[in-house]
């Protein structure tokens, strides 16, 4: 016999069953959130995965398009690769609970998510986040839970609690927290230039109904949780770390690691190592886990430097940028480029403009989003670390820095309406370490500027980092940390604004959570710091967008028609449309309204187009003049092409001022020739007159 679990949460009921499906799992929760209905499950390995130094955790968020009534296109009509926005949930649902499992437990385990069902009233991404915390939790896998997760977002001011897809869809933020009982464990936001004292109380609205969450969560372990297993620590011996000492005494680790240049240090590093092979060469044990004894060490090395010295590695102080330089245009042909260089983190962003018509098509589990006319992706290939290992596309790392930057963004583009564009930034990594997620905000708020696409401000991010101690109150915030203090660090802040407020943020920790003081602290360090990058370097380079697109980028025209007449310019099967586009050599994009954008790099194309439209959607009153061309003559007159595929006849009693026998006497076929319209005769048939048009015309 199955048990449930029921509580309120936002006005809606959440319901868990425990042991009414997937029993063989190490842990399973059926949850159900008014009517979306998620599986979720987890299950670990027997025994630890060998030859690894990490804890192999995959989290999974299977979007089945049958919970919200769509058959998947496509050939074979299944279900393929997660989405963008499938990777995005399970990264959010990961980088939480990672740091809650033990640091030396390297069993496989799986946390799966399936989307059953989506109640639009409902969001499936929150049920997944708790169903996972909560399977986790009942389970024999060892973690340090429970942990709970929830949504804010704010509308007229005022915060909402697991906001509705179409509370979503106005909001001005989107805001997921985790928290364990006592602590923030996680932070994720998108916003409309939100005061950092707004995000602040609205951080700790969601921490207050994690609480909430977190004591229903204890009263289902208390009932069904398993005792947690057994396993086999994988840490590092004490004995080989007293070796290590005193062959490499922590005076020489300091001076190995201390330097602001990534390669030397690697180079430093990487000779002690080989120094330490030699030494424990008949030890076989040791040497297996002799290269996560030295990044130990050096963790330690560093933290403590940090946190009791006040030394950071590259000599700066506490809070000072490292050196900072940027400019424009230095990709010729492309729309808009611009490249921003922090110490030894590079990016390179290119814009591209495009018709609204090439937006990305989304077919996922949420109604409102059908399209989205900005893209914004990042790329980190390995040379940008000195590596080397061959392009398999993006990762999950990957997707999500694009989707952070992207979010950064979108609050300052410019309306449909006001730049009628689909716009794709790219960024790439020439160089890393440490914080490229936020180069590339500064890199393409730049480019989109130099592409003359109307922003309405300038977008800046940094990141934060964070050394604590034995208490919560022994701690230091570094402001924009490099790789290596992001390594051996506690914290990533990153947050992304205008002068005027935050637009994103995204906080991941490798400790078991922040205090409220932790992160008033890095939020205005982190305002600070992008109130300087956005004054000192970016406007010193760009200050305003330009007020034309490119040379080589397509220029956009748009004019409004009567909506009645979108079947004349589009014409039976498209013909009429693809005729004005095969001529012009543009592209025509029609929306339902009526709204017709012209796009296309040949001015003169374009304004043939635009009179071609604004000609076959005309009401063809007498005395308009109009150019057309003759593309038949009968007997009793000649048949004129004004427009693709609108054709009008000139009688031959109206082609000459004089009496004329043929009207080959006149006209021949392809003559070009001005006419005045006459009106409709009895049969609908558009009538002009040669003779009759004025001399001024």
């Amino acid at each position: 016999m199955y048990k449930s679990f029921s509580m309120e949460l936002a006005g809606r009921t959440l319901t868990v069953e425990i042991d009414r499906v997937a029993k063989q799992a190490s842990g399973a929760a059926f949850m159900h959130y008014g009517e979306t209905v998620v599986l979720s499950t987890a299950t670990a390995s027997d025994k630890p995965r060998e030859g690894i130094d990490f804890f192999p955790l995959s989290v999974e968020y299977e979007e089945k398009l049958y919970s919200v009534g769509k058959i998947p296109g496509g050939f074979n009509k299944r279900e393929g690769k997660a989405s963008e926005h499938a990777v995005l949930t399970s990264r959010v649902i990961d980088r939480p609970m990672r740091p809650l499992f033990p640091k030396d437990y390297r069993n496989d385990v799986t946390l799966s998510n399936m989307i059953l069902s989506v109640d639009p009233e409902c969001n499936p991404e929150v049920v997944a986040m708790l169903g996972s915390a909560i399977a986790t939790s009942i389970s024999d896998i060892p973690f340090d839970g429970p942990c709970a997760m929830t949504l804010i977002g704010m509308i007229d001011g005022e915060l909402i609690v697991n906001p509705t897809l179409a509370q979503k869809d106005v909001s001005d933020l989107a805001l997921t927290v985790a928290s364990t009982r006592e602590k923030v464990i996680m932070i994720e936001a998108g916003a409309n230039e939100l005061p950092e004292q707004q995000m602040i109380d609205a951080i700790f609205k969601a921490h207050e109904t994690n609480q909430e969450i977190i004591k229903f969560i204890d009263q289902i372990v208390a009932e069904c949780g398993k005792e947690k297993h057994t396993y086999e620590s994988c840490a590092i011996p004490e004995e080989l770390f007293t070796a290590i000492k005193e062959i490499v005494p922590p005076a020489e680790m300091e001076e190995a690691v201390f330097t602001d240049e990534k390669q030397k240090r690697e180079e430093n590093i990487r000779m002690i190592t080989d120094r330490l092979k030699e030494a424990f060469a008949e030890n076989e044990e040791w040497l297996d886990v002799l290269g996560e004894a030295v990044y130990q060490y050096q963790k330690k090395t560093v933290r403590k430097m940090i946190l009791k010295d006040h030394k950071r590695p590259d000599g700066r102080d506490i809070n000072q940028i490292r050196h900072l330089a940027a400019e424009i245009d230095l990709i010729p042909r492309v729309h808009g480029s611009a490249m921003f260089t922090r110490g030894q983190t590079q990016i390179c962003t290119i814009t591209t403009l495009a018709p609204l018509s090439e937006a990305q098509k989304l077919d996922g589990l949420d109604e409102f989003e059908k399209s989205k006319r900005y893209m914004h992706h990042y790329n980190f290939p390995s040379y940008s670390v000195g590596e080397t290992k061959p392009s398999r596309g993006p990762g999950r790392r990957e997707i999500g820095h694009g989707a952070l930057a992207e979010r950064a963004l979108i609050p300052v583009l410019p309306s449909t309406e006001e730049f009628p564009y689909a716009i794709r930034t790219v960024s790439e990594t020439f160089e890393s370490n440490g914080s490229t997620s936020q180069a590339s905000i500064c890199a393409s708020s730049m480019s989109l500027m130099a592409a003359g696409v109307p922003i309405k401000k300038s977008v800046a991010g940094i990141s934060c980092g964070l050394v604590t101690g034995d208490t919560d109150d022994d701690y230091l915030v570094l402001t924009d940390i490099q790789g290596l203090e992001d390594f051996f660090g506690d914290m990533d802040f990153k947050v992304a604004g205008t002068h005027d407020g935050i637009t994103a943020i995204q906080m991941d920790i490798k400790i078991h959570g922040l205090t409220r003081p932790i992160i008033e602290e890095a939020i205005a360090k982190t305002k600070e710091a992008r109130e300087y990058i956005l004054s000192e370097v970016m406007e010193k380079t760009i200050a305003v967008p330009r007020q034309e697109v490119g040379a080589y980028a397509p220029k956009i025209i748009q004019i409004q028609i009567d909506p009645a007449k979108i079947g004349d310019v589009v014409g039976q099967r498209g013909k009429t449309i693809n005729a004005i586009i095969e001529e012009t050599g543009v592209k025509i994009d029609i929306t339902d309204d009526g709204a017709v954008s012209i796009c296309g790099t040949d001015q003169a194309g374009m304004d043939q187009a635009i009179e071609y439209v604004k000609t076959i959607t005309a009401d063809f009153e007498a005395g308009q003049i109009f150019t057309g061309k003759v593309v038949s003559i009968k007997e009793f007159g000649a048949f004129l092409e004004f427009a693709p595929g609108k054709e009008g006849m000139v009688h031959i009693s109206k082609i000459a001022k004089e009496r004329i026998n043929r009207v080959e006497d006149v006209l021949t076929m392809g003559d070009v020739v001005k006419v005045v319209c006459l009106g409709k005769d009895k049969m609908g048939r558009i009538s002009f007159s040669i003779k009759d048009v004025p001399a001024e015309a």
